[in-house]
């Protein structure tokens, strides 16, 4: 699904906290809070964990699972596996 890596990495690139975040995604602070301090793989409701996909795409970050390809265009940061 999302690790809460991906979740900051997303949002360092888009420049936003974790406030903004939760208001694009509908979610409370708090629940972002706890996502984020998640270890690895996060742990929420996929309602919730899809909202804040949904977000996520929505400002301009494409998230890209383990050994999944790119589709889209533009630039983007991949963290290399045991680095």
């Amino acid at each position: 699904m999302i690790t809460a890596a991906q979740m900051k990495a997303a949002r360092a690139l888009l420049g936003i906290d974790q406030r903004e975040l939760a208001r694009l995604s509908g979610l409370s602070l708090p629940t972002i809070q706890r996502m984020e301090a998640s270890n690895g793989t996060v742990r929420a409701v996929v309602d919730s964990l899809e909202k804040v996909v949904i977000a996520l795409n929505g400002a301009g970050v494409e998230l890209i699972g383990a050994g999944a390809r790119s589709e889209g265009s533009g630039r983007g940061v991949r963290l290399i596996e045991g680095a």
